[in-house]
């Protein structure tokens, strides 16, 4: 396994985005393209600097929108821990870990929900933190749930039924939620078993979910046959959205020589190429994938995690930059034409789990998140270095 450095000034450098990861340097087409477009290094992190500061500022004067563990804010702290990782701004790191982890004690909750993958996605954040401090107590907790994750038989059906979720990975926005803090685990522990976990739990919902001639993951077992008004298969931008991030985010953490690597980098270019297909001309992808007439106003929660796994993936080697930068770029603009002056973060849909609305004063904590990951790697695209404060 990958081992993480000790010292905080070396995380600052490598947390969020996999900044200084094997792939050092960008592409030339890929910063030559963001150049073209006016985007620059400092423009990029004054923009991500506006939106962390609105949103840290938020929470502290208008208290949580959701609890602190829950799985919204579970997508923001990757984003908040990507541009801390910019900036060499322990701001964030001291904040998460005394008002989240030192405050409950570093656990994934108790109870029947325990391994609902929803209550665990904060796991992400607990692995990043412990790459910072080495406190085994930061991790102590997830790797206790994961050690009972392995030990369950997970024979059941994923049918959208029976409450499910509770037991099994059975909607596609789990695998944001449970696959990337157990292949974290996995990294800062040097355990491949949790890697293993990840790989075996990963698959099997991809055999349910997944539609091999789309390319494209249903929300779950309930939409395998439900239509759009246009007649197409309903795929949900978020949901898909979503899978990317955390095809990404486990990929960054798995070994170069993992035995089925290989196959989770095919799904990963299968799924970027029909994504980037059905870009919008606005740079979005709107709330259906498949009839983006009916939601035809942008949408910023599954844009931003588009938008950062086709960039981590140009930085990574994985995808061509000649094809792909144009497309990431594009959304880059649209999500930043979706700011508020103040640096609130609008066009974000709802918490559902469906296509559905969106307007220019919605905002939601975990739209913010996507958006700061994505600035990160395009930071990176850009040429851009880690900053020292």
């Amino acid at each position: 396994m990958l081992k993480r450095p000790i010292t905080l000034l070396l995380i600052l450098t490598t947390l969020g985005g996999g900044l200084l990861s094997s792939c050092q340097t960008s592409s030339r087409i890929a910063r030559s393209t963001g150049i073209a477009q006016g985007f620059t290094p400092d423009s990029i992190f004054r923009l991500m600097q506006k939106t962390a500061r609105w949103q840290l500022d938020s929470i502290r004067n208008k208290g949580w929108r959701h609890p602190a563990r829950d799985w919204t804010n579970g997508a923001l702290y990757p984003g908040l821990l990507a541009y801390a990782s910019i900036a060499g701004d322990s701001t964030y790191y001291h904040f998460l870990k005394e008002e989240v982890g030192d405050k409950y004690d570093w656990k994934i909750v108790d109870g029947r929900a325990r391994y609902f993958a929803d209550n665990y996605c904060v796991g992400q954040m607990y692995c990043d933190l412990y790459a910072v401090y080495r406190d085994p107590a930061m991790i102590a907790d997830l790797k206790l749930l994961a050690d009972t994750l392995i030990a369950r038989p997970h024979t059941e059906p994923l049918d959208w039924k029976n409450s499910v979720q509770l037991r099994e990975w059975a909607w596609c926005d789990a695998l944001f939620m449970g696959p990337p803090p157990l292949a974290m685990l996995a990294n800062v522990t040097g355990e491949r078993r949790y890697m293993d976990l990840v790989d075996s739990l990963w698959w099997k919902t991809t055999a349910y979910l997944y539609d091999p001639a789309e390319h494209l993951y249903f929300r779950d077992g309930s939409f395998l046959h439900k239509k759009e008004k246009n007649g197409q298969k309903m795929f949900w931008s978020r949901g898909n959205g979503w899978v990317m991030g955390g095809l990404v985010r486990v990929l960054e953490n798995m070994p170069e020589h993992y035995p089925t690597r290989s196959r989770w980098v095919k799904l990963y270019r299968d799924m970027a190429a029909r994504i980037a297909s059905l870009q919008q001309p606005d740079g979005t992808w709107h709330a259906s994938l498949l009839d983006p007439a009916s939601y035809p106003v942008k949408e910023t929660s599954g844009s931003g995690f588009y938008c950062y796994a086709l960039a981590w993936g140009i930085n990574h080697g994985l995808l061509d930059a000649k094809a792909y930068a144009p497309v990431v770029w594009k959304a880059w603009a649209a999500l930043v034409s979706c700011l508020h002056p103040d640096g609130m973060l609008g066009y974000v849909q709802r918490i559902g789990g469906a296509p559905d609305q969106v307007s220019y004063d919605n905002t939601e904590v975990y739209g913010v998140g996507a958006f700061l990951l994505s600035g990160g790697e395009l930071y990176r695209m850009a040429g851009g270095e880690p900053r020292k404060k």
